[in-house]
């Protein structure tokens, strides 16, 4: 039951982060995201992963959501730094 809950969580955070990521393209703008706040939440999917695979039962099934997530983050990273650069070009005009 505990790993059908957990695939609940890391589901309901995975639907969440695709919609971020393409508000992050739409917007073209750093403002109102927090650097810190994704590299957090980065590094703690990399925690996750890293108990997963270290764990006495390992379950692909619940890794998988983990790294499709962390691939999501990654991928909301990638628009950080893109409209960082598009913010900066911005100032200079």
């Amino acid at each position: 039951m505990s790993e059908i809950l957990e695939i609940l969580m890391i589901v309901s955070f995975g639907i969440s982060w695709p919609l971020n990521v393409l508000k992050s393209y739409r917007a073209r703008t750093t403002k109102g995201k927090s650097l810190a706040f994704l590299l957090f939440i980065f590094g703690g999917y990399i925690c996750g992963i890293a108990a997963k695979l270290t764990a006495d039962q390992f379950k692909w099934y619940v890794l998988f959501f983990y790294v499709l997530n962390l691939v999501m983050v990654g991928l909301d990273l990638v628009m950080y730094v893109r409209n960082y650069r598009l913010d900066k070009k911005e100032v200079t005009r």
